[in-house]
Protein backbone atom coordinates (compact mmCIF):
# COMPACT_ATOMS: atom_id res chain seq x y z
CA UNK A 1 0.00 0.00 0.00
CA UNK A 2 2.85 2.37 0.85
CA UNK A 3 4.43 1.79 -2.54
CA UNK A 4 1.09 2.47 -4.27
CA UNK A 5 0.72 5.79 -2.44
CA UNK A 6 4.31 6.74 -3.24
CA UNK A 7 3.78 5.96 -6.93
CA UNK A 8 0.53 7.91 -7.14
CA UNK A 9 1.18 10.81 -9.52
CA UNK A 10 -2.10 12.42 -10.66
CA UNK A 11 -2.28 15.11 -13.34
CA UNK A 12 -1.97 18.72 -12.21
CA UNK A 13 -5.70 19.50 -12.31
CA UNK A 14 -6.57 16.43 -10.23
CA UNK A 15 -3.73 17.08 -7.80
CA UNK A 16 -4.92 20.67 -7.31
CA UNK A 17 -8.54 19.57 -6.80
CA UNK A 18 -7.47 17.00 -4.20
CA UNK A 19 -5.35 19.57 -2.34
CA UNK A 20 -8.16 22.13 -2.26
CA UNK A 21 -10.62 19.49 -1.05
CA UNK A 22 -8.24 18.30 1.69
CA UNK A 23 -7.69 21.83 3.03
CA UNK A 24 -11.45 22.51 2.84
CA UNK A 25 -12.05 19.42 5.00
CA UNK A 26 -9.15 20.03 7.40
CA UNK A 27 -10.26 23.52 8.49
CA UNK A 28 -13.71 22.63 9.93
CA UNK A 29 -12.41 19.27 11.18
CA UNK A 30 -9.57 21.02 13.03
CA UNK A 31 -12.02 23.43 14.65
CA UNK A 32 -14.24 20.52 15.73
CA UNK A 33 -11.33 18.58 17.23
CA UNK A 34 -10.05 21.49 19.31
CA UNK A 35 -13.54 22.68 20.24
CA UNK A 36 -14.78 19.30 21.44
CA UNK A 37 -11.54 18.03 22.99
CA UNK A 38 -10.23 21.17 24.67
CA UNK A 39 -12.99 23.80 24.90
CA UNK A 40 -15.52 21.32 26.28
CA UNK A 41 -13.74 18.31 27.75
CA UNK A 42 -10.33 19.58 28.92
CA UNK A 43 -11.77 22.84 30.26
CA UNK A 44 -14.44 20.87 32.14
CA UNK A 45 -11.77 18.62 33.61
CA UNK A 46 -9.64 21.61 34.67
CA UNK A 47 -12.66 23.25 36.30
CA UNK A 48 -13.78 20.03 38.03
CA UNK A 49 -17.11 19.74 36.21
CA UNK A 50 -18.61 17.31 33.72
CA UNK A 51 -19.14 19.50 30.67
CA UNK A 52 -21.80 18.78 28.01
CA UNK A 53 -23.33 15.30 28.29
CA UNK A 54 -26.57 15.32 26.30
CA UNK A 55 -25.73 15.67 22.57
CA UNK A 56 -24.29 12.36 21.41
CA UNK A 57 -22.21 9.92 23.46
CA UNK A 58 -20.74 11.83 26.43
CA UNK A 59 -21.71 15.08 24.75
CA UNK A 60 -19.24 14.66 21.85
CA UNK A 61 -21.76 16.05 19.35
CA UNK A 62 -22.47 19.23 21.34
CA UNK A 63 -20.36 21.42 19.04
CA UNK A 64 -22.17 20.06 15.97
CA UNK A 65 -25.49 20.82 17.69
CA UNK A 66 -24.30 24.37 18.41
CA UNK A 67 -23.24 24.75 14.77
CA UNK A 68 -26.67 23.69 13.53
CA UNK A 69 -28.25 26.13 15.99
CA UNK A 70 -26.19 29.03 14.60
CA UNK A 71 -27.05 28.07 11.02
CA UNK A 72 -30.75 28.30 11.92
CA UNK A 73 -30.47 31.76 13.45
CA UNK A 74 -31.42 34.89 11.52
CA UNK A 75 -28.62 36.69 9.68
CA UNK A 76 -28.90 40.25 11.03
CA UNK A 77 -27.12 43.28 9.53
CA UNK A 78 -27.30 46.72 11.21
CA UNK A 79 -29.14 49.40 9.21
CA UNK A 80 -26.14 51.73 9.04
CA UNK A 81 -23.57 49.02 8.38
CA UNK A 82 -21.50 48.84 5.22
CA UNK A 83 -23.22 45.69 4.00
CA UNK A 84 -20.54 44.44 1.59
CA UNK A 85 -17.63 44.96 4.01
CA UNK A 86 -19.70 43.58 6.90
CA UNK A 87 -20.40 40.38 4.98
CA UNK A 88 -16.85 40.02 3.64
CA UNK A 89 -15.03 40.44 6.99
CA UNK A 90 -15.53 36.90 8.39
CA UNK A 91 -14.62 35.42 5.00
CA UNK A 92 -11.32 37.34 4.97
CA UNK A 93 -10.50 36.06 8.47
CA UNK A 94 -11.35 32.47 7.50
CA UNK A 95 -9.37 32.65 4.23
CA UNK A 96 -6.31 33.68 6.23
CA UNK A 97 -6.65 30.39 8.12
CA UNK A 98 -7.08 28.35 4.94
CA UNK A 99 -3.90 29.81 3.47
CA UNK A 100 -1.74 28.82 6.46
CA UNK A 101 -2.48 25.13 5.86
CA UNK A 102 -1.11 25.38 2.31
CA UNK A 103 2.52 25.01 3.47
CA UNK A 104 2.22 22.74 6.53
CA UNK A 105 3.77 19.36 5.56
CA UNK A 106 2.29 16.06 6.77
CA UNK A 107 5.13 14.22 4.97
CA UNK A 108 7.74 15.01 2.34
CA UNK A 109 5.07 14.92 -0.38
CA UNK A 110 1.84 15.34 1.61
CA UNK A 111 1.85 19.12 1.43
CA UNK A 112 -0.29 21.41 -0.71
CA UNK A 113 2.70 23.47 -1.82
CA UNK A 114 6.28 22.99 -0.63
CA UNK A 115 7.41 26.61 -0.92
CA UNK A 116 11.06 27.47 -0.32
CA UNK A 117 10.08 30.50 1.82
CA UNK A 118 7.36 28.41 3.51
CA UNK A 119 7.51 29.86 7.03
CA UNK A 120 7.73 33.39 5.63
CA UNK A 121 4.57 32.69 3.62
CA UNK A 122 2.74 31.21 6.64
CA UNK A 123 3.46 34.23 8.83
CA UNK A 124 2.54 36.62 6.01
CA UNK A 125 -0.89 35.11 5.31
CA UNK A 126 -1.61 34.77 9.04
CA UNK A 127 -1.36 38.56 9.30
CA UNK A 128 -4.21 38.96 6.78
CA UNK A 129 -6.66 38.35 9.60
CA UNK A 130 -5.89 41.87 10.85
CA UNK A 131 -7.62 43.24 7.74
CA UNK A 132 -10.72 41.12 8.37
CA UNK A 133 -10.90 42.20 12.00
CA UNK A 134 -10.65 45.88 11.06
CA UNK A 135 -13.31 45.38 8.39
CA UNK A 136 -15.65 43.81 10.94
CA UNK A 137 -15.05 46.52 13.53
CA UNK A 138 -15.53 49.44 11.14
CA UNK A 139 -18.37 48.08 8.99
CA UNK A 140 -20.63 47.22 11.95
CA UNK A 141 -21.47 50.92 12.63
CA UNK A 142 -21.14 50.23 16.35
CA UNK A 143 -18.79 52.00 18.76
CA UNK A 144 -18.16 48.87 20.80
CA UNK A 145 -17.36 46.97 17.64
CA UNK A 146 -15.01 49.70 16.40
CA UNK A 147 -13.14 49.87 19.71
CA UNK A 148 -12.78 46.08 19.72
CA UNK A 149 -11.55 46.08 16.13
CA UNK A 150 -8.94 48.77 16.85
CA UNK A 151 -7.79 46.95 19.98
CA UNK A 152 -7.52 43.68 18.06
CA UNK A 153 -5.59 45.29 15.20
CA UNK A 154 -3.14 46.94 17.60
CA UNK A 155 -2.68 43.67 19.46
CA UNK A 156 -2.22 41.53 16.36
CA UNK A 157 0.32 43.94 14.87
CA UNK A 158 2.25 44.16 18.17
CA UNK A 159 2.48 40.38 18.62
CA UNK A 160 3.30 39.53 15.01
CA UNK A 161 6.77 40.97 15.56
CA UNK A 162 7.81 38.68 18.47
CA UNK A 163 6.28 35.75 16.58
CA UNK A 164 8.44 36.47 13.53
CA UNK A 165 11.53 37.03 15.70
CA UNK A 166 10.92 33.73 17.51
CA UNK A 167 10.94 31.94 14.15
CA UNK A 168 14.19 33.61 13.05
CA UNK A 169 16.19 31.55 15.58
CA UNK A 170 14.82 28.33 14.05
CA UNK A 171 15.55 29.55 10.54
CA UNK A 172 19.16 30.39 11.48
CA UNK A 173 19.69 26.98 13.03
CA UNK A 174 18.02 25.05 10.20
CA UNK A 175 19.51 27.17 7.42
CA UNK A 176 16.27 27.22 5.45
CA UNK A 177 12.86 28.91 5.31
CA UNK A 178 11.16 25.76 4.00
CA UNK A 179 9.01 23.98 6.56
CA UNK A 180 9.90 20.63 5.00
CA UNK A 181 13.58 21.62 5.16
CA UNK A 182 13.20 22.51 8.84
CA UNK A 183 11.74 19.04 9.50
CA UNK A 184 14.69 17.44 7.67
CA UNK A 185 17.16 19.57 9.66
CA UNK A 186 15.73 18.37 12.99
CA UNK A 187 15.60 14.76 11.79
CA UNK A 188 19.15 14.65 10.42
CA UNK A 189 21.03 16.24 13.34
CA UNK A 190 21.87 14.83 16.73
CA UNK A 191 22.47 15.76 20.35
CA UNK A 192 26.23 15.90 21.01
CA UNK A 193 26.79 13.53 18.11
CA UNK A 194 24.03 11.10 19.14
CA UNK A 195 21.15 10.94 16.66
CA UNK A 196 18.79 8.71 18.63
CA UNK A 197 16.34 11.56 19.26
CA UNK A 198 17.32 13.73 16.34
CA UNK A 199 17.53 17.38 17.35
CA UNK A 200 14.06 18.81 17.94
CA UNK A 201 14.64 22.54 18.03
CA UNK A 202 12.66 22.92 21.22
CA UNK A 203 15.84 21.75 22.99
CA UNK A 204 17.92 24.61 21.60
CA UNK A 205 15.16 27.11 20.84
CA UNK A 206 13.08 26.72 23.99
CA UNK A 207 13.15 30.49 24.45
CA UNK A 208 11.86 30.97 20.90
CA UNK A 209 9.18 28.35 21.55
CA UNK A 210 7.97 30.18 24.66
CA UNK A 211 7.84 33.48 22.77
CA UNK A 212 6.03 31.82 19.85
CA UNK A 213 3.37 30.30 22.13
CA UNK A 214 2.80 33.62 23.91
CA UNK A 215 2.46 35.42 20.57
CA UNK A 216 0.09 32.70 19.36
CA UNK A 217 -2.19 33.30 22.34
CA UNK A 218 -2.30 36.98 21.46
CA UNK A 219 -2.89 36.34 17.76
CA UNK A 220 -5.87 34.17 18.68
CA UNK A 221 -7.18 36.87 21.07
CA UNK A 222 -7.53 34.17 23.72
CA UNK A 223 -7.09 34.75 27.47
CA UNK A 224 -5.02 36.31 28.87
CA UNK A 225 -4.90 38.38 25.64
CA UNK A 226 -8.66 38.66 25.03
CA UNK A 227 -9.00 42.42 25.68
CA UNK A 228 -10.36 42.99 22.09
CA UNK A 229 -13.44 40.92 22.97
CA UNK A 230 -13.74 41.88 26.64
CA UNK A 231 -17.38 41.15 27.48
CA UNK A 232 -17.30 43.23 30.66
CA UNK A 233 -16.64 46.52 28.85
CA UNK A 234 -17.16 46.22 25.07
CA UNK A 235 -19.65 43.31 24.99
CA UNK A 236 -17.84 41.07 22.47
CA UNK A 237 -15.76 43.54 20.49
CA UNK A 238 -15.70 43.44 16.71
CA UNK A 239 -18.04 40.42 16.69
CA UNK A 240 -20.85 42.14 18.60
CA UNK A 241 -23.14 42.76 15.60
CA UNK A 242 -22.64 39.34 14.01
CA UNK A 243 -25.22 36.59 14.29
CA UNK A 244 -26.06 33.24 12.76
CA UNK A 245 -23.63 31.66 10.36
CA UNK A 246 -21.39 34.77 10.15
CA UNK A 247 -20.65 34.54 13.88
CA UNK A 248 -20.10 30.82 13.36
CA UNK A 249 -17.43 31.63 10.74
CA UNK A 250 -15.54 33.75 13.30
CA UNK A 251 -15.72 30.88 15.79
CA UNK A 252 -14.59 28.40 13.15
CA UNK A 253 -11.69 30.64 12.12
CA UNK A 254 -10.48 31.06 15.71
CA UNK A 255 -10.22 27.36 16.46
CA UNK A 256 -8.94 26.39 13.01
CA UNK A 257 -6.26 29.08 13.35
CA UNK A 258 -5.30 27.68 16.75
CA UNK A 259 -4.88 24.29 15.06
CA UNK A 260 -2.83 25.88 12.25
CA UNK A 261 -0.50 27.71 14.65
CA UNK A 262 -0.10 24.52 16.68
CA UNK A 263 0.84 22.71 13.44
CA UNK A 264 3.41 25.39 12.61
CA UNK A 265 4.85 25.23 16.16
CA UNK A 266 5.00 21.41 16.02
CA UNK A 267 6.82 21.62 12.69
CA UNK A 268 9.28 24.30 13.82
CA UNK A 269 10.11 23.01 17.29
CA UNK A 270 9.02 19.35 17.62
CA UNK A 271 10.23 17.84 14.33
CA UNK A 272 6.90 18.04 12.50
CA UNK A 273 5.68 14.82 10.94
CA UNK A 274 9.00 12.98 11.42
CA UNK A 275 10.35 10.63 14.07
CA UNK A 276 14.12 10.58 14.70
CA UNK A 277 14.55 6.85 14.02
CA UNK A 278 12.78 7.01 10.63
CA UNK A 279 14.33 9.08 7.85
CA UNK A 280 12.23 12.17 7.10
CA UNK A 281 12.14 11.22 3.41
CA UNK A 282 10.75 7.72 4.01
CA UNK A 283 7.63 6.65 2.11
CA UNK A 284 6.22 5.33 5.41
CA UNK A 285 5.28 8.91 6.26
CA UNK A 286 2.49 8.75 3.67
CA UNK A 287 0.63 6.90 6.45
CA UNK A 288 2.55 7.78 9.63
CA UNK A 289 3.13 11.48 8.89
CA UNK A 290 -0.42 12.79 9.45
CA UNK A 291 -0.81 10.69 12.62
CA UNK A 292 2.51 11.84 14.11
CA UNK A 293 1.85 15.47 13.20
CA UNK A 294 -1.66 15.32 14.72
CA UNK A 295 -0.26 13.94 17.99
CA UNK A 296 2.25 16.78 18.21
CA UNK A 297 -0.42 19.35 17.28
CA UNK A 298 -2.64 18.12 20.12
CA UNK A 299 0.30 18.38 22.52
CA UNK A 300 0.94 22.01 21.55
CA UNK A 301 -2.81 22.74 21.54
CA UNK A 302 -3.09 21.42 25.09
CA UNK A 303 -0.44 23.94 26.14
CA UNK A 304 -2.26 26.77 24.33
CA UNK A 305 -5.61 25.96 25.94
CA UNK A 306 -4.03 25.31 29.33
CA UNK A 307 -2.77 28.90 29.29
CA UNK A 308 -6.20 30.07 28.12
CA UNK A 309 -7.97 28.43 31.06
CA UNK A 310 -5.40 29.46 33.68
CA UNK A 311 -4.49 33.15 33.48
CA UNK A 312 -6.68 36.23 33.96
CA UNK A 313 -7.02 38.94 31.33
CA UNK A 314 -4.27 41.53 30.82
CA UNK A 315 -5.18 45.20 30.81
CA UNK A 316 -4.52 46.94 27.49
CA UNK A 317 -1.37 48.68 28.78
CA UNK A 318 -0.06 45.42 30.28
CA UNK A 319 -0.78 43.63 27.02
CA UNK A 320 1.21 46.10 24.92
CA UNK A 321 4.04 46.36 27.45
CA UNK A 322 4.44 42.59 27.52
CA UNK A 323 4.95 42.54 23.75
CA UNK A 324 7.28 45.52 23.38
CA UNK A 325 9.20 45.38 26.67
CA UNK A 326 9.41 41.65 27.32
CA UNK A 327 8.84 39.37 24.33
CA UNK A 328 10.62 41.41 21.64
CA UNK A 329 13.84 41.97 23.67
CA UNK A 330 13.93 38.29 24.64
CA UNK A 331 13.39 37.21 21.03
CA UNK A 332 16.15 39.56 19.81
CA UNK A 333 18.54 38.21 22.44
CA UNK A 334 17.67 34.66 21.35
CA UNK A 335 18.53 35.56 17.73
CA UNK A 336 21.91 37.00 18.77
CA UNK A 337 22.82 33.95 20.87
CA UNK A 338 21.68 31.55 18.14
CA UNK A 339 23.67 33.39 15.46
CA UNK A 340 26.83 33.46 17.58
CA UNK A 341 26.58 29.75 18.41
CA UNK A 342 25.85 28.94 14.75
CA UNK A 343 29.09 30.62 13.70
CA UNK A 344 31.22 29.31 16.57
CA UNK A 345 29.99 25.72 16.46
Amino acid sequence: MISILAAFDPPYWLSTAIKVLVVAVIVPTAALILGILFLFKVMSWMQSRMGPQEAGPRGLLQLLADGVKFLQKEDLIPDKADRFVFKAAPIVVLMSTFLIFVVVPASRNLVVENLDPGIFYALAVASLSVIGVLMAGWASANKYSLIGGLRAAGQLIAYELPMVLAVVGVVIQAGTLSLTGIVFAQNSQGILGWGGLGLPFILTQFVGFAVFIAATQAELTQPPFDMPVAESEIVSGYQVEYSGFRFLIFFLAEFATAFAFAAVAATLFLGGYALPWINAGSDWYYVLGPVILLAKILLVSFLIFWIRFTYPRFREDQLQSFAWKVLIPIALLNIVVTAVLKVVL
